[in-house]
This record gives structure tokens, sequence and C-alpha cells, in this order.
């Protein structure tokens, strides 16, 4: 069957913002909409991120202030106790949680062990409740960094090394075994470019043994580079020669800086696409291909674009699938696009939503790139906050200043 590849006509409409902001209370669409007006100032992002980091170096009292507003806007809770309350908020509204333990830890056997740990109660709060659909881990979360480039790159390790490769292939294992024993999925997160050959293998390793009888072990693609369409096909190829399912979550991709500033320091082709267009373009297509090999392939879609959001729903309607497919996710962030999430599953799709934990001071550095990312004058998060203030103004619960 081919479909082409084009914007859509008809859809969800991600405009109705009594459905978007029906969960909050007039009190938090004010403080949502206070919140949303700061960030949209980038001079005062950036004052404000510099002063934070200021005061949590000086220990200052700030704690309370920064869980009222940044935190309590993006996190669930220091620990899973206290995402409960998130969790079940979400699930009034039909749409599911995906525990994130956003700890940015230290390059430690001892700090990787103590994240394994927390995905491994991720999965068992997981396994208990409907309202948590998905676990989530990186790599590097409980493994180096440094040691899977060395891996990559092809230079010998040393024994010291290699034990330690093993060491991280125990936990992936153990994540993924747990994962499967207790029927949760899990997401591998994506990540730089000169790691994820790595974090690929320890993928498609998890999936030929877990994934025999239904999708468990998810992998990421970050379809803004150049060769992950064709990365997407070939590990379908793959599952279905060997015999197992394919978990694919889908997204456009994180470290796009990164990637382009290290091609260019280290002169080698950038391997990001060279347009946004392009980069939408292979997201649908990859959609499209994943829907017309649902028979192997499960698909999370984590993106906050609309027209990629519509573009799945018309594809489903054209080839018959339920809105409501177990092998079909959405997915977004907590605290971003509302519009997204909860329009999608009022109209009876399956939706969740990343929920970010951990102590305030360690997850710091996940908040200041949500607050960097919102300071955007263009793009999903400014429109957000144009929908933010329609719904404010529709409820006449303050007076906007325009």
């Amino acid at each position: 069957m081919s479909i082409s590849v084009a914007s859509p006509q008809a859809g969800v409409s991600f405009d109705d913002t009594t459905v978007a902001f029906s969960s909050k209370s007039n009190f938090q669409l004010k403080k949502t909409y206070w919140l949303f007006a700061l960030m949209n100032q980038p001079w005062l992002v950036k004052l404000g991120t510099f002063f934070i980091k200021l005061a949590l170096l000086l220990r200052l009292p700030i704690k309370n202030l920064i869980k009222a507003t940044l935190f309590g806007q993006f996190c669930g809770g220091e620990d899973i106790k206290e995402c409960n309350k998130a969790i079940q908020n979400l699930a009034n509204s039909k749409i599911g949680t995906i525990l994130d333990y956003s700890v940015e830890g230290e390059d430690n056997e001892e700090s990787f062990e103590k994240t394994a740990s927390e995905i491994l109660l991720t999965i068992e709060k997981a396994s208990q409740t409907e309202d948590v659909p998905f676990s989530v881990f990186k790599v590097t979360g409980i493994g180096s960094t440094p040691l899977m480039e060395k891996m990559q790159s092809g230079e010998p390790l040393s024994a010291g090394e290699q034990a330690a490769f093993e060491r991280i292939k125990e936990r992936v294992n153990q994540l993924c075994q747990k994962a499967h024993d207790l029927n949760v999925k899990i997401f591998v997160d994506a990540e730089e470019s000169w790691i994820q050959d790595v974090i690929d293998q320890l993928a498609y390793q998890a999936m030929q043994k877990y994934n025999t009888k239904k999708p468990i072990v998810y992998n990421t693609f970050q379809m803004y580079r150049r060769d992950m369409l064709a990365n997407f096909k070939k590990a379908t190829h793959e599952a279905k020669t060997d015999g197992y399912f394919l978990g694919a979550k889908l997204v456009r991709g994180a470290y796009f800086e990164k990637e382009r500033q290290r091609a260019y320091e280290s002169e080698y082709q950038d391997p990001i696409h060279a347009t946004k267009e392009d980069t939408d373009c292979d997201y649908n297509k990859s959609i499209l291909f994943a829907l017309e090999n649902r028979d192997v392939i499960s698909i999370c879609l984590g993106t906050h674009n609309e027209e990629s959001c519509n573009y799945c729903i018309e594809l489903m309607n054209k080839l018959n699938v339920p809105n409501n497919d177990p092998h079909v996710w959405f997915a977004q962030l907590l605290g971003m696009s509302d519009n997204i999430s909860y329009n999608l599953a009022n109209a009876g799709y399956n939706v969740a939503k990343y929920v970010p934990y951990g102590p305030v001071e360690t997850v710091m550095p996940y908040l200041f790139r949500r607050a960097e990312e919102n300071k955007s004058i263009a793009g999903q998060s400014s429109r957000e906050f144009l929908l933010i203030k329609r719904e404010v103004e529709r409820r006449h619960t303050m007076k906007v200043v325009h």
C-alpha cells in the first residue's frame, strides 16, 4: 500500500483549550500562565538560571520555591511515592505515566548501581498499575559514557574496561529481564551518535531475548539523523528474519547542537539532516513504514509536533487501525504540550506523559534544559503559551496583559 507523506486535512483538534487544560484548577492555570510568561523572556531565563545555580551552590533555602515553580510544572516529585499524585491526575484524563528517573549522576560504579536499582523500582511500579504503561532508562545512567565511546570507536579496552563494559551489559539485561518477567514495556533512550551504535547493539540483543512473544524492549530512533530511516528499516528486517518483535520509540532528536559542534570540530560529515523539513519528512515516513509493518513493529511517537500526530491519526484511519490499538502510543513531557496529550487521550488514543522525578538538586540540569527550550519565541512552547493565555481569557479568571 502506498500512502503519500503529506500534511493531513483532518484529525484531532489541538486547539481545544477546554480539553487541554481541563485538569487544571483556576489557580493552577494562573500559575502555569505566569511561569510560561516568564520563560518566554530569554533574558529572564538566563538571569534566573544563573541565580538558581548560585543559590544552590551557596546552599540557600530556595528548594521550596523551586518545587512550587519549575519543579512543580515539569516533575512529578522527588521519589516514586511523591509521583503518585501526578500519576493519578494524569490517569483521571486517561493519560499514562512514564516514570523517568532524571538524576544525572556521577560517572562511577556506585552511581550506576544506584540508578539501576531505582529503575528496577519504576518497573515494579509499572507492573502494579495500568496507569504506568512503560518504564525507561538511559544507558549512560548505568554505564560510563567515555567507555562506550571508546568501545564504539574500536579502540582496544583494558581488562578493567572490559570488565566495566560487561557490568553495563549485565545491568541492561537485568532491567530488560525484570521488565519481561513483570510484563512491562521498557524504552531504551537514544543518545549521542558517537555512543549510539553500542546502545543499539545492547537494545537489539535484549529484543532478541525478550521480544519473542510480544514487544517488551523498545529502542529509540532519532529521525533528525540522515541515516536513521534506513537504520529503522534495517532493524525491522532483522527482527522479521530473527523472529522477534521490534519496539520503536520515534523521536526527532535531542542533541542537535552537540552533534553539529562535534562534527564541525572533528571535521566529519554532520550526521544531522540539513533542514528541519528533511527531519519532518523522515519522521513521517517512519510512521508510515511502522504502520504498514505493524505485524512486527509497535511504536510510540515521542513528539510535540502536532502535524506528525495528526498524520499518524490520518494513516490509522486509512489503514483501519483502531484509536486504542495497543501497538500505537503517543508520548509527551509532563508540563508541556498538554493541548496534544489531553486532546489525543480525549479522542481515545493511547497517550502517556514522561514524568521526571528525583531530588530537586540533582534534577536541576533537566529543569534548566526545559526552561531553555521554552524561552524560544518560536515553536511549540510559544504556541502553548498562547493557548494557555486563551484558556485564561476564556475562564475570565484574571486580567491578561496583551
